[in-house]
């Protein structure tokens, strides 16, 4: 099991406005708690040691909403914006050697085991990237046709039905061989693909994206109805 995770933290938050006109999306609330707040949850609840935050917009209200919390890091993009690729790289002194979670801050899930099912399926010996799955019907406030056809080994290609969670199992040695500074983790997934070392897992309960203010009353349904 991987001993660390970077949460993802420094979006602009743009389709989320204008409620982050003036506070980060991250800290926007959901059941009177802090986005960045429910996904740490999900890293406590593995047990992760090591956990790192990037942030960008609005940041210093970040930093500060993590001050007095032991044993979370920041990675800081205050000054240039680096998206999910260039992000990972930027933080890998603080994350450590080998594979480490990631895990998006803008959703909410039904329970706190969606890593803990992550680390359950993770085989580093076939995998370069695990990624955890919804079925659309599961993935609620979701819009979209897809991200993801699911093989019968677990094996993933792009262009099916099954939507990607924003928590993943990856290895970020790939990142080397990326040239861009800022850059999507989209590039290393389609490298692994290539490779036949993209894996897909089912996530066992509910999700909701939180990208857009439409978003909040959705995850909020959902957790009222479904914890």
């Amino acid at each position: 099991m991987p001993s660390a995770v970077m949460v993802f933290a420094a979006g602009r938050g743009t389709r989320m406005a204008p409620l982050t006109d003036k506070r980060p999306k991250p800290l926007i609330e959901v059941s009177g708690k802090p986005l960045l707040d429910h996904a740490l949850a999900l890293a406590e609840a593995a047990e992760i040691p090591r956990k790192v935050v990037n942030i960008h917009h609005l940041g210093d209200q970040i930093a500060a909403h993590l001050a007095d919390r032991p044993g979370i890091r920041i990675s800081d993009e205050r000054t240039a914006l680096l998206e999910t690729g260039g992000g990972l790289r930027k933080a890998l002194p603080l994350l450590g050697e080998g594979p480490v979670f990631t895990l998006n801050s803008d959703a909410v899930w039904t329970d706190h085991s969606a890593l803990r099912q992550l680390s359950a399926a993770w085989r580093p010996q076939d995998m370069a990237a695990l990624l955890l799955l919804l079925p659309r019907a599961r993935a609620h406030g979701y819009t979209g046709p897809g991200n993801f056809a699911l093989g019968p080994e677990g094996r993933l290609s792009r262009g099916g039905p099954w939507v990607y969670s924003g928590a993943q199992i990856i290895d970020p040695a790939g990142l080397s061989d990326i040239k861009q500074k800022a850059f999507s983790l989209n590039l290393l997934w389609d490298k692994y693909a290539v490779e036949g070392r993209l894996y897909g897992a089912v996530y066992s309960g509910h999700w909701a994206d939180v990208g857009t203010p439409m978003g909040i009353e959705t995850a909020e349904i959902l957790l009222k109805t479904n914890t």
